[in-house]
Protein backbone atom coordinates (compact mmCIF):
# COMPACT_ATOMS: atom_id res chain seq x y z
CA UNK A 1 0.00 0.00 0.00
CA UNK A 2 1.96 2.82 -1.43
CA UNK A 3 -0.94 5.52 -2.10
CA UNK A 4 -1.16 8.48 -0.17
CA UNK A 5 -4.07 10.30 1.04
CA UNK A 6 -5.27 13.60 1.99
CA UNK A 7 -7.98 14.66 4.30
CA UNK A 8 -9.52 18.92 4.70
CA UNK A 9 -11.51 19.97 7.37
CA UNK A 10 -11.82 23.48 9.73
CA UNK A 11 -10.88 21.01 12.83
CA UNK A 12 -12.95 23.44 15.14
CA UNK A 13 -12.50 22.04 17.85
CA UNK A 14 -10.60 18.99 17.17
CA UNK A 15 -12.97 16.37 18.42
CA UNK A 16 -13.12 12.17 18.48
CA UNK A 17 -15.14 12.28 15.92
CA UNK A 18 -12.44 13.46 13.81
CA UNK A 19 -9.96 11.73 15.17
CA UNK A 20 -11.60 8.24 14.01
CA UNK A 21 -12.30 10.01 10.86
CA UNK A 22 -8.48 10.29 10.36
CA UNK A 23 -8.00 6.89 11.93
CA UNK A 24 -9.77 5.21 9.53
CA UNK A 25 -8.38 7.19 6.40
CA UNK A 26 -4.60 6.31 7.72
CA UNK A 27 -5.37 2.94 7.68
CA UNK A 28 -6.19 3.05 4.15
CA UNK A 29 -3.14 4.87 2.64
CA UNK A 30 0.90 4.75 3.56
CA UNK A 31 0.85 8.48 4.28
CA UNK A 32 -2.07 10.98 5.46
CA UNK A 33 -1.70 14.60 5.16
CA UNK A 34 -4.31 16.47 7.27
CA UNK A 35 -4.73 19.75 5.74
CA UNK A 36 -6.20 22.35 7.97
CA UNK A 37 -8.41 25.08 6.63
CA UNK A 38 -10.00 28.25 8.61
CA UNK A 39 -14.11 28.01 9.91
CA UNK A 40 -16.34 30.61 7.71
CA UNK A 41 -18.44 30.96 10.85
CA UNK A 42 -15.84 30.52 14.01
CA UNK A 43 -17.46 30.41 17.46
CA UNK A 44 -16.73 34.08 18.87
CA UNK A 45 -16.35 33.13 22.44
CA UNK A 46 -12.78 31.32 21.64
CA UNK A 47 -9.82 32.84 20.06
CA UNK A 48 -8.45 30.08 17.83
CA UNK A 49 -5.95 30.11 15.48
CA UNK A 50 -4.86 27.96 12.24
CA UNK A 51 -1.81 27.26 14.77
CA UNK A 52 -3.63 26.60 17.38
CA UNK A 53 -5.43 23.79 15.56
CA UNK A 54 -2.45 22.66 13.51
CA UNK A 55 -1.00 22.09 17.34
CA UNK A 56 -3.56 20.22 18.53
CA UNK A 57 -3.68 17.76 15.62
CA UNK A 58 0.65 17.80 15.73
CA UNK A 59 0.14 16.70 19.07
CA UNK A 60 -2.96 13.85 18.93
CA UNK A 61 -0.78 12.64 15.92
CA UNK A 62 2.75 13.00 17.28
CA UNK A 63 3.61 9.17 17.65
CA UNK A 64 1.59 8.28 14.01
CA UNK A 65 4.30 9.33 12.04
CA UNK A 66 2.31 8.25 8.75
CA UNK A 67 0.34 11.53 9.47
CA UNK A 68 1.15 14.51 8.28
CA UNK A 69 -0.20 18.44 9.19
CA UNK A 70 -0.64 21.44 7.04
CA UNK A 71 -2.49 24.42 7.02
CA UNK A 72 -4.14 26.89 4.56
CA UNK A 73 -6.64 29.90 4.54
CA UNK A 74 -6.85 29.26 0.72
CA UNK A 75 -9.51 26.59 0.78
CA UNK A 76 -13.12 27.44 1.70
CA UNK A 77 -15.39 24.57 2.83
CA UNK A 78 -18.95 24.69 3.86
CA UNK A 79 -19.53 24.73 7.62
CA UNK A 80 -20.20 20.80 8.71
CA UNK A 81 -22.91 19.29 9.04
CA UNK A 82 -24.96 21.76 7.03
CA UNK A 83 -24.05 19.92 3.81
CA UNK A 84 -27.34 19.62 2.56
CA UNK A 85 -27.66 22.88 1.11
CA UNK A 86 -24.41 23.43 0.62
CA UNK A 87 -22.80 24.81 -2.48
CA UNK A 88 -19.04 24.35 -3.36
CA UNK A 89 -17.44 25.72 -6.65
CA UNK A 90 -15.75 23.30 -8.04
CA UNK A 91 -13.08 24.49 -10.39
CA UNK A 92 -12.07 27.21 -7.82
CA UNK A 93 -11.69 24.69 -5.19
CA UNK A 94 -10.05 22.13 -7.67
CA UNK A 95 -7.38 24.79 -8.29
CA UNK A 96 -7.15 25.69 -5.20
CA UNK A 97 -6.36 21.67 -3.90
CA UNK A 98 -4.71 21.02 -6.76
CA UNK A 99 -2.08 23.85 -6.25
CA UNK A 100 -2.01 22.98 -2.30
CA UNK A 101 -0.95 19.25 -3.36
CA UNK A 102 1.90 20.64 -5.67
CA UNK A 103 3.25 23.02 -3.37
CA UNK A 104 3.17 20.43 -0.26
CA UNK A 105 4.84 18.08 -2.75
CA UNK A 106 1.68 15.32 -2.63
CA UNK A 107 2.06 15.51 -6.27
CA UNK A 108 4.34 16.00 -9.57
CA UNK A 109 3.82 19.10 -11.29
CA UNK A 110 1.54 18.71 -14.16
CA UNK A 111 0.96 21.76 -16.95
CA UNK A 112 -3.14 21.67 -16.74
CA UNK A 113 -5.84 19.70 -14.76
CA UNK A 114 -6.51 17.98 -18.48
CA UNK A 115 -3.10 16.09 -17.46
CA UNK A 116 -5.02 15.02 -14.09
CA UNK A 117 -7.62 13.15 -16.24
CA UNK A 118 -6.03 9.68 -15.31
CA UNK A 119 -6.66 9.32 -11.23
CA UNK A 120 -4.48 5.75 -10.58
CA UNK A 121 -1.63 7.98 -9.35
CA UNK A 122 -3.01 10.58 -7.26
CA UNK A 123 -3.92 10.64 -3.80
CA UNK A 124 -7.07 9.97 -2.28
CA UNK A 125 -9.29 12.32 -1.53
CA UNK A 126 -10.95 11.51 2.11
CA UNK A 127 -14.51 13.24 3.32
CA UNK A 128 -17.75 13.16 5.23
CA UNK A 129 -20.45 10.71 3.74
CA UNK A 130 -22.58 13.77 2.52
CA UNK A 131 -20.08 16.13 1.93
CA UNK A 132 -20.72 17.93 -1.36
CA UNK A 133 -17.60 16.47 -2.91
CA UNK A 134 -18.98 13.31 -2.53
CA UNK A 135 -21.74 13.68 -4.70
CA UNK A 136 -21.04 12.05 -7.95
CA UNK A 137 -21.83 15.29 -10.10
CA UNK A 138 -18.85 16.55 -8.56
CA UNK A 139 -16.75 13.73 -7.51
CA UNK A 140 -16.13 13.35 -11.52
CA UNK A 141 -15.12 17.26 -12.26
CA UNK A 142 -12.39 16.62 -8.87
CA UNK A 143 -9.21 15.73 -10.16
CA UNK A 144 -8.57 13.18 -7.08
CA UNK A 145 -10.36 9.94 -6.30
CA UNK A 146 -12.52 10.63 -3.36
CA UNK A 147 -13.56 8.07 -0.65
CA UNK A 148 -15.97 9.14 1.88
CA UNK A 149 -15.55 8.12 5.79
CA UNK A 150 -17.83 6.31 8.17
CA UNK A 151 -20.26 8.56 9.82
CA UNK A 152 -19.55 9.36 13.39
CA UNK A 153 -23.41 9.70 14.91
CA UNK A 154 -22.21 10.46 17.81
CA UNK A 155 -20.18 13.57 17.31
CA UNK A 156 -21.99 16.55 15.23
CA UNK A 157 -19.22 18.84 14.80
CA UNK A 158 -21.57 21.78 14.11
CA UNK A 159 -23.43 21.23 17.65
CA UNK A 160 -20.13 20.57 19.39
CA UNK A 161 -18.45 24.20 17.53
CA UNK A 162 -21.74 26.13 18.99
CA UNK A 163 -21.78 25.13 22.29
CA UNK A 164 -18.26 23.34 23.29
CA UNK A 165 -19.03 23.10 27.15
CA UNK A 166 -21.92 21.24 26.61
CA UNK A 167 -20.03 18.75 24.15
CA UNK A 168 -17.14 18.64 25.87
CA UNK A 169 -16.16 15.21 26.66
CA UNK A 170 -16.53 14.46 22.46
CA UNK A 171 -13.66 17.64 22.31
CA UNK A 172 -10.33 15.79 22.32
CA UNK A 173 -7.85 16.53 24.99
CA UNK A 174 -5.46 18.43 22.90
CA UNK A 175 -8.15 20.99 21.90
CA UNK A 176 -9.37 21.67 25.57
CA UNK A 177 -7.02 24.56 26.63
CA UNK A 178 -8.06 26.47 24.30
CA UNK A 179 -11.87 26.28 25.46
CA UNK A 180 -11.81 25.74 28.86
CA UNK A 181 -12.27 29.39 30.83
CA UNK A 182 -10.02 30.48 33.36
CA UNK A 183 -11.75 31.53 36.28
CA UNK A 184 -9.12 33.29 38.97
CA UNK A 185 -10.60 34.16 42.55
CA UNK A 186 -8.93 36.86 44.20
CA UNK A 187 -9.00 39.02 47.46
CA UNK A 188 -6.62 40.09 50.46
CA UNK A 189 -5.17 38.14 52.78
CA UNK A 190 -7.44 35.56 54.69
CA UNK A 191 -10.05 36.14 52.36
CA UNK A 192 -10.73 32.47 51.89
CA UNK A 193 -9.56 32.01 48.38
CA UNK A 194 -7.19 29.10 48.47
CA UNK A 195 -10.39 26.92 50.43
CA UNK A 196 -12.54 28.38 47.84
CA UNK A 197 -10.66 27.12 45.18
CA UNK A 198 -10.07 23.89 46.55
CA UNK A 199 -13.94 23.87 47.11
CA UNK A 200 -14.74 24.39 43.57
CA UNK A 201 -12.30 22.31 41.91
CA UNK A 202 -14.25 19.12 43.93
CA UNK A 203 -17.18 20.51 42.56
CA UNK A 204 -16.47 20.97 39.06
CA UNK A 205 -13.99 18.21 38.77
CA UNK A 206 -11.81 20.79 37.50
CA UNK A 207 -7.92 21.63 37.33
CA UNK A 208 -6.07 24.57 39.12
CA UNK A 209 -3.14 26.88 39.48
CA UNK A 210 -2.18 27.45 43.15
CA UNK A 211 -1.00 30.78 44.26
CA UNK A 212 2.52 30.77 43.18
CA UNK A 213 3.58 34.01 45.51
CA UNK A 214 2.84 31.62 48.54
CA UNK A 215 4.94 28.61 47.01
CA UNK A 216 7.78 30.95 46.12
CA UNK A 217 8.03 31.99 49.49
CA UNK A 218 8.24 28.13 50.80
CA UNK A 219 10.73 27.36 47.73
CA UNK A 220 12.97 29.88 47.60
CA UNK A 221 12.65 32.63 50.66
CA UNK A 222 13.16 29.77 53.39
CA UNK A 223 9.59 30.19 54.15
CA UNK A 224 9.18 34.01 55.10
CA UNK A 225 8.70 36.84 53.35
CA UNK A 226 11.69 38.05 55.43
CA UNK A 227 13.65 38.15 52.27
CA UNK A 228 11.32 38.92 49.56
CA UNK A 229 12.46 42.05 47.44
CA UNK A 230 11.36 43.81 43.94
CA UNK A 231 13.76 41.38 41.69
CA UNK A 232 11.21 38.78 43.39
CA UNK A 233 7.98 39.41 41.58
CA UNK A 234 9.00 38.86 37.89
CA UNK A 235 9.71 35.14 38.80
CA UNK A 236 7.27 34.52 41.02
CA UNK A 237 4.70 35.83 37.74
CA UNK A 238 6.50 33.32 35.46
CA UNK A 239 5.78 30.30 37.62
CA UNK A 240 2.27 31.62 38.06
CA UNK A 241 1.89 31.98 33.95
CA UNK A 242 3.51 28.67 34.13
CA UNK A 243 1.00 27.01 36.29
CA UNK A 244 -2.20 28.45 34.99
CA UNK A 245 -0.75 26.68 31.24
CA UNK A 246 -0.40 23.37 32.95
CA UNK A 247 -3.77 23.83 34.58
CA UNK A 248 -5.47 24.45 31.03
CA UNK A 249 -3.36 21.62 29.36
CA UNK A 250 -6.30 18.75 28.61
CA UNK A 251 -8.41 20.60 31.22
CA UNK A 252 -10.55 18.03 32.58
CA UNK A 253 -13.50 20.48 32.84
CA UNK A 254 -14.87 23.58 30.89
CA UNK A 255 -13.56 26.01 33.53
CA UNK A 256 -9.78 26.23 34.95
CA UNK A 257 -9.33 27.63 38.43
CA UNK A 258 -6.54 30.34 39.48
CA UNK A 259 -5.84 30.93 43.02
CA UNK A 260 -5.14 34.69 42.76
CA UNK A 261 -3.66 36.23 39.48
CA UNK A 262 -1.56 38.86 38.04
CA UNK A 263 -3.14 41.83 39.61
CA UNK A 264 -2.85 40.46 43.08
CA UNK A 265 0.91 39.64 42.31
CA UNK A 266 0.99 43.46 41.64
CA UNK A 267 -0.91 44.75 44.20
CA UNK A 268 1.70 43.02 46.69
CA UNK A 269 4.67 44.41 44.88
CA UNK A 270 3.26 47.87 45.10
CA UNK A 271 2.34 47.38 49.03
CA UNK A 272 5.84 45.86 49.96
CA UNK A 273 8.16 47.86 47.07
CA UNK A 274 6.36 51.13 46.58
CA UNK A 275 6.62 50.83 42.81
CA UNK A 276 4.82 48.79 40.11
CA UNK A 277 6.33 46.57 38.40
CA UNK A 278 6.64 46.73 34.35
CA UNK A 279 6.81 42.97 33.43
CA UNK A 280 3.65 41.90 35.71
CA UNK A 281 1.90 44.57 34.63
CA UNK A 282 2.76 43.13 31.12
CA UNK A 283 1.41 39.56 32.32
CA UNK A 284 -1.85 41.58 33.32
CA UNK A 285 -2.44 43.02 29.77
CA UNK A 286 -1.12 39.57 27.82
CA UNK A 287 -1.90 36.83 29.33
CA UNK A 288 -5.58 38.03 30.58
CA UNK A 289 -7.66 35.54 32.49
CA UNK A 290 -11.42 34.98 31.39
CA UNK A 291 -13.43 35.60 34.88
CA UNK A 292 -12.31 37.00 38.36
CA UNK A 293 -14.60 36.32 41.50
CA UNK A 294 -13.34 39.48 43.53
CA UNK A 295 -13.73 38.36 47.99
CA UNK A 296 -14.32 41.27 49.66
CA UNK A 297 -12.07 41.14 52.95
CA UNK A 298 -14.71 40.58 55.50
CA UNK A 299 -13.47 37.47 56.37
CA UNK A 300 -12.34 36.71 60.18
CA UNK A 301 -8.36 37.30 60.33
CA UNK A 302 -6.35 33.68 60.77
CA UNK A 303 -2.58 34.38 61.10
CA UNK A 304 -1.04 31.13 59.17
CA UNK A 305 3.17 32.84 59.79
CA UNK A 306 3.28 34.05 56.04
CA UNK A 307 0.55 36.65 56.50
CA UNK A 308 1.15 40.63 57.50
CA UNK A 309 -1.82 42.46 56.55
CA UNK A 310 -3.97 41.70 59.44
CA UNK A 311 -4.97 45.00 60.47
CA UNK A 312 -8.65 46.73 59.51
CA UNK A 313 -6.65 49.60 57.59
CA UNK A 314 -4.67 47.22 56.11
CA UNK A 315 -7.17 44.95 54.50
CA UNK A 316 -9.14 47.40 53.36
CA UNK A 317 -5.80 49.50 51.73
CA UNK A 318 -4.85 46.57 49.77
CA UNK A 319 -8.68 45.84 48.79
CA UNK A 320 -8.44 49.30 47.36
CA UNK A 321 -5.34 48.83 45.96
CA UNK A 322 -6.72 45.36 43.83
CA UNK A 323 -9.90 47.60 42.70
CA UNK A 324 -7.74 50.33 41.75
CA UNK A 325 -5.21 48.12 39.52
CA UNK A 326 -8.30 46.22 38.23
CA UNK A 327 -9.67 49.18 36.76
CA UNK A 328 -6.15 50.79 35.59
CA UNK A 329 -6.16 47.24 33.09
CA UNK A 330 -9.74 47.33 32.60
CA UNK A 331 -10.78 44.32 34.26
CA UNK A 332 -14.19 43.46 35.45
CA UNK A 333 -14.35 41.60 38.28
CA UNK A 334 -17.32 40.26 39.95
CA UNK A 335 -17.74 41.44 43.74
CA UNK A 336 -18.64 38.39 45.98
CA UNK A 337 -18.87 40.36 49.66
CA UNK A 338 -21.06 38.00 51.57
CA UNK A 339 -18.40 37.25 54.71
CA UNK A 340 -19.86 33.98 55.46
CA UNK A 341 -17.71 31.31 53.31
CA UNK A 342 -21.06 29.28 52.43
CA UNK A 343 -22.04 32.07 50.76
CA UNK A 344 -19.32 32.75 49.57
CA UNK A 345 -19.24 29.31 48.00
CA UNK A 346 -22.84 29.06 46.74
CA UNK A 347 -22.53 32.58 45.15
CA UNK A 348 -19.34 31.39 42.93
CA UNK A 349 -20.98 28.44 41.56
CA UNK A 350 -24.07 30.82 40.69
CA UNK A 351 -21.39 32.63 38.75
CA UNK A 352 -19.82 29.74 36.67
CA UNK A 353 -23.11 28.08 36.29
CA UNK A 354 -24.10 31.21 34.62
CA UNK A 355 -21.47 32.85 32.76
CA UNK A 356 -19.60 29.26 31.93
CA UNK A 357 -22.52 26.30 31.99
CA UNK A 358 -25.26 28.78 30.70
CA UNK A 359 -27.68 27.34 33.15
Amino acid sequence: MNASGVMIGHFEPLHLGHMRSILHAAGQVSTLHVIITTHPSPNPNYKVTLQDKARWLQMACASLPFIHIHTTDEIKLPIHDNFDSATIDIHKTNAKLRLLLKQLAIVEEVHSLEDADNKSNLPLLFVADNHPLARPALREQLALSVVTTPEQPDYHSTDIALDPVAHWQAIHPEARGSYTKTVAIVGGESSGKTTLVHKLANYYGASFALEMGRLYVGTDLGGSEVGLQYSDYAPIALDHAEAIRVAKYRAPAPLTLVDTDFVTTQAFCEEYEGRTHPFVAACIDELRLDHTLFLANNTPWVADGMRSLGSTSSRDRFEARLTEIFARHDITSFRITDPNYEARYQAAIHYIDQHIYSK
